[in-house]
């Protein structure tokens, strides 16, 4: 087959053919497991995991996930959703997630071809379709977009992409129509609804989606470049609509965000300050690209907690050459944007994609689901320099009177070339998607290949440890016993740890009735009082609670308070862990007053959070204090949106109204 006779075709049958790879390649991966954020998001949240599909029952859904104070209730109500048909099952929600990609992969499709066709010629035009399916298919296969698959939680990023790649086709066909058919309006509300809509409803899955506008005006900027249909003028009609969607909320997020981030406390779990942050950041933006583009095994960890922070430009030195590499980077796009405007474009469209996660923000420094949409902007980029759309014919082409009709910009060796160069990273994507997927199929071989990737990663380190004990089904004679001890201890040894292995070890000896050593509780409560519990310390002590509330495990109450205390030393306690504490405080050492004043504290520092205020009202109700619990069932009454509270609130009233008969009775 001649290269003309293979970009002759529409590019359909070429992306069907992605279609079925990515299945083939992703399926091994379906059968894995759950992973790290996947259970307090999931497994241990019950509120997506609704008895019946009521509506009382999916508000509560919605409502329910802990990532996140806006909740992201589209993508709890899609595990919710999973929960209703499969339950529980991992292969069911990793499925979903596929269909989420290939969705995704189709959008990449048409938004490619769609940019591609932008002001070419015939031949580009036709060649769009073909070209904008490589793009997709190297995008489906791409190694670093393989979280936002497998690790369910993730499916936050991959919904809210979707709508991010439905608006922005919707903008750009808007935006067409626009200068093809300049007296309707047609391509002016499709442009407008095609910011808005998607992004508010890509929030509710994750807030990533704020995002759209930002790509959007990156493509006006090198693509339409704010063109009205009579040629050397400016539209004003899109300037006012990025004023509007994108100035405004900007100006205004930034107002309410920036006096909140100079404060100390939003950093207090974090080893690194807004200014080390965006230091290390530069560095971290730049490994984006080599990961994205050419990814080594041992890159793609998964786990980059033992991420170095850099403490000045030459601490370590590689944050002054990636700061170097970013502004040659951005003098690049500025040098190409009216040259080769689809490189520019992809370039923008990746940098643009770190800002919200790679900046100023107190987030974690490193995650490669952060790149679902960035790795775009690099596909489009490589592949609009090495195979641009109107070099996609032969040298020469004849028409029947013999006269040339076109000829390629590109020599056709070159072409060939450099379609070789892609060829072979394709197949490397290819080749590294598949180990991994392979990889994730099952959760001890994830969790040694995580392990041997990341040796100085406290998580991978205590997720293999993990694994072993799941595997061992606390019985004290499983070979498997003996082999968590290592990679736990290691994890609870290394800098930047949290309590996890410390946890882990003491969970699992109490479970068997094992010995627990000292150093373990005295190391753990030495984190705790150094560094302000985070998310996962929290976790950690809601483990040993559970545990100890249950009867599973005899942890030595002096212990565990001497650990709470130290929790507890810091400056504002969470919410959560003032909650947790109660817990212990009233179920464990049977000190109710202490767990009511612990709870009541929680319940102020987080007045919108229902499952405290409940836990409260039921606490009052068994010291009595009926006229507080009829006051806090009145609270809960006002957070009772859609319903989602009446069951509680039913048995909850009804127990204030037994409680007030039996003390008048008594009186």
């Amino acid at each position: 087959m001649t290269l003309n006779a293979l970009f002759s075709r529409t590019g359909w049958r070429l992306f069907a053919v992605a279609l079925i790879a990515t299945v083939i390649v992703y399926w091994p991966g379906l059968y894995g497991g759950w992973l790290f954020d996947d259970y307090p998001n999931i497994v241990d949240n019950h509120g997506v995991q609704p008895a019946q599909g009521d509506l009382p029952s999916l508000i509560g859904a919605a409502l329910s996930s802990p990532a996140s104070d806006f909740k992201r209730p589209l993508a709890s109500l899609s595990f919710a959703a999973n929960y209703l048909v499969a339950g529980l099952d991992p292969f069911s929600m990793k499925a979903t997630n596929l269909v989420i990609h290939l969705l995704n992969g189709l959008l990449v499709f048409l938004l490619a071809r769609a940019l591609l066709q932008i002001d070419a010629n015939d031949h580009g035009k036709q060649r769009a379709g073909n070209l904008a399916a490589f793009m997709a298919t190297a995008w489906l296969l791409l190694p670093i977009n393989l979280t936002s698959v497998l690790y369910v939680v993730q499916r936050m990023e991959s919904m809210a992409n979707l709508f991010v790649l439905m608006g922005l086709l919707g903008y750009v066909t808007g935006r067409q129509r626009m200068l093809e058919h300049p007296g309707h309006l047609g391509g002016l509300l499709l442009s407008v609804a095609s910011l808005i809509f998607p992004t508010a409803i890509g929030t509710m899955a994750k807030e990533t989606a704020v995002m759209l506008p930002l790509y959007a005006v990156l493509i006006e900027w090198m693509v339409f470049r704010f063109r009205a249909p009579s040629p050397g003028r400016i539209d004003r009609r899109i300037v006012v609509l990025f004023v509007v969607v994108l100035l405004v909320p900007m100006v205004t997020g930034l107002a309410w965000l920036m006096p909140r981030l100079l404060r100390p406390e939003p950093w207090a779990t974090r080893d690194f300050t807004m200014a080390t942050r965006l230091l290390t950041e530069m560095r971290i933006v730049v490994d984006y690209i080599g990961w994205t583009l050419l990814p080594l095994p041992h890159s793609l960890s998964f786990y980059h907690d033992d991420y170095v922070v850099s403490n000045g430009l030459l601490s370590p030195w590689t944050t002054l050459t990636s700061g170097l590499c970013l502004i040659a980077l951005i003098f690049v796009m500025f040098w190409l944007r009216k040259r080769r405007p689809l490189v520019a474009l992809g370039v923008a469209l990746f940098l643009g994609c770190q800002l919200l996660t790679g900046t100023i923000l107190p987030l974690e420094l490193v995650y490669e689901h952060r790149n679902y949409f960035a790795s775009f902007g690099l596909v489009l980029a490589l592949f609009s320099v090495l195979l641009p759309a109107d070099s996609l014919v032969e040298v020469t082409s004849v028409s029947t009177g013999g006269a040339p009709v076109a000829t390629a910009t590109t020599p056709a060796n070159v072409l060939g070339s450099r379609g070789l160069v892609l060829g072979c990273l394709m197949l490397w994507w290819t080749g590294m998607t598949a180990i991994s997927a392979y990889a994730w199929g099952e959760p001890l071989r994830l969790a040694q290949a995580l392990a041997d990737r990341g040796p100085g990663s406290p998580r991978a380190q205590y997720e293999l440890g993990r694994t072993y004990i799941i595997y061992s089904h606390y019985e004290a004679s499983s070979p498997y016993t003996q082999e968590a001890y290592a990679p736990l201890e290691r994890a609870a040894a290394l800098p930047k740890s949290s309590i996890l292995p410390q946890q882990a070890l003491i969970f699992m000896n109490s479970r068997m009735d094992l010995p627990l050593k000292n150093v373990w509780w005295d190391s753990m409560t030495t984190k705790l009082s150094t560094l302000r519990p985070g998310v996962q310390d929290e976790s950690s002590l809601a483990a040993l609670v559970e545990c100890a509330r249950s009867g599973d495990c005899a942890l030595p109450k002096d212990k565990m308070r001497l650990a709470f205390e130290a929790a507890m030393s810091h400056s504002e306690p969470s919410p959560r862990l003032l909650s947790i504490y109660a817990d212990y405080a009233w179920n464990v050492l049977d000190d109710h007053d202490l767990g009511e004043r612990l709870q009541i504290r929680a319940v102020n520092g987080a007045p919108q959070e229902s499952a405290y205020l409940i836990t409260l009202t039921r606490m009052l109700l068994a010291t009595h204090e009926i006229d507080d619990a009829r006051a806090r069932v009145s609270q809960l009454n006002k957070l009772n949106l859609g319903g989602h509270l009446s069951s509680q609130l039913k048995v909850l009233k009804q127990q204030v109204d037994a409680a007030a008969a039996a003390s008048s009775t008594s009186l």
